[in-house]
């Protein structure tokens, strides 16, 4: 089953490009990865905060579209707890709420120890467009 996500989410160009991959996926639940590589550090040469943004953005869309409907970001807010410079980071996205017509994630991004390096809450607006898997 996990498969079908991991071909679908493989057309998420900008993720791919950051190197981010999807670890897990079922309906409202998702975890997404990236190790840490140069091009990932800032000028302070710590993770950019775009790049534990953009984790967890995918691992959003992960969790919202797992169910086979198109479902788009519509809100997000990110808070910062830590830094780091390399290694592998995660996101892991819980769906919190589903609607009809909304669905609320709260993510969490954490490094290979389990230290919290941000939270991340977004919110999607579930279509009527169904998805292919």
């Amino acid at each position: 089953m996990m498969d079908k996500y991991k071909k679908f989410f493989k057309t998420d160009n900008f993720a791919a490009s950051n190197g981010i991959m999807l670890t897990e996926c079922k309906p409202g639940y998702a975890k997404a990865q990236v190790t840490i590589e140069e091009r990932h550090l800032n000028g302070a040469k710590i993770v950019h905060g775009g790049l534990y943004f953009t984790l967890a953005d995918f691992a959003l869309a992960a969790a919202v579209n797992s169910y086979g409907v198109v479902t788009l970001s519509i809100n997000a807010s990110m808070t910062f707890f830590n830094k780091s410079n390399s290694g592998i980071v995660t996101a892991e996205a819980k769906e919190i709420s589903r609607s009809n017509r909304l669905s609320t994630c709260d993510i969490n991004v954490y490094d290979e120890s389990g230290l919290l390096l941000a939270n991340f809450k977004g919110q999607a607006y579930i279509t009527k467009a169904t998805i292919e898997f």
